[in-house]
């Protein structure tokens, strides 16, 4: 398994300065963020390290050859927006910047984009399902021509009230990912596991790496921490963030060595990430390269 980090956190680090990090601290890989220039409308999204709007063939070679010169791969270009919004002219919006990321991973050889699948918030699981009939077969379509692997993260985005009542990734369980691989049969389409997302939605998250183990195309490693007494008061169906918290590696509740272990049952190889989410390395750069430096030496008692 190669180890890198996801770029997103890195958030006033140009592409240079990023890769740089990653080969000082003696990253393989990233994960690199690449949603338009404008402004986030969430913590982590709106970072661009590669600008995939006008991605030039002389773009293309630098990046390459900074890369290997740096010798840190790309694992994924990451953009994980809403495909699936009530709002249509996002929705439309997501979608198209969606496909040049598909295209843009293809012209650098890089054939793997990590994302959402999205969810109308405001609607069911079945209606959304219908929805994704309508949405993503094009999707496939331009992953299937390009031969780049989208993999979906089980991320559910709910988190607080603007995300409620059923937040904005389908995604989310071993069930519901059955009934999209129904819906959308490719082998171009899979996974970006992530065990964190399981701990608070009470999901054993070691079960579903065996079932899916053909589908797993990309790994995150982020750790959730659970409290249990505020769990108890507030219940399952209040804000998650009222009960839970994303931590770094090994300072949440996530068994990283069920995990790791699980991973190389069925022979997983490729690329696996850090993604920091942890509010306490937050506030300053040295607090940010000290997050990717402790998760990466946590990590690394489990993968070579």
């Amino acid at each position: 398994m190669k180890l890198g980090f996801v770029s997103s956190i890195l958030e006033d680090w140009n592409f240079e300065e990023m890769v740089d990090l990653a080969s000082k601290l003696g990253f393989q890989c990233v994960e690199v963020a690449c949603w338009p220039k404008a402004k986030a409308e969430r913590r982590y999204a709106g970072v661009s390290h590669i600008d995939v709007l006008n991605l030039t063939d002389e773009k293309v070679d630098y990046i390459k050859g900074y890369c290997a010169e740096k010798k840190v791969e790309i694992s994924s270009l990451a953009f994980y927006p809403n495909t699936l919004d009530s709002d249509l002219g996002k929705r439309k919006a997501n979608v198209e910047h969606l496909l040049k990321v598909i295209d843009a991973s293809a012209k650098l050889d890089v054939n793997m984009v990590t994302t959402f699948i999205g969810r109308n918030q405001s609607k069911s699981v079945e209606e959304n399902l219908e929805i994704v009939k309508q949405v993503w077969p094009q999707i496939i379509e331009r992953a299937e021509e390009k031969q780049v692997k989208i993999a979906i993260e089980n991320c559910p985005m709910l988190f607080g009230e603007e995300q409620w009542p059923g937040g904005q990734n389908l995604m989310t369980t071993p069930a519901n990912w059955r009934k999209i691989f129904e819906i959308l049969p490719s082998k171009y389409l899979g996974l970006n596991y992530d065990p964190s997302h399981f701990v608070w939605q009470m999901v054993d998250y070691i079960k579903p790496i065996y079932e899916f183990k053909e589908k797993i195309f990309h790994v995150h490693y982020k750790d959730i921490k659970l409290y249990e007494d505020k769990l108890k008061d507030v219940g399952a169906m209040a804000y998650p963030l009222t009960y839970m918290s994303p931590k770094l590696p090994g300072l949440g509740d996530v068994d990283w060595g069920k995990y790791v272990s699980a991973l190389t049952d069925i022979g997983y190889d490729g690329f696996t990430c850090i993604e920091v989410e942890d509010k306490a390395f937050e506030g300053s750069k040295e607090k940010i390269v000290d997050s990717l430096r402790l998760s990466k030496r946590y990590i690394k008692q489990f993968v070579i």
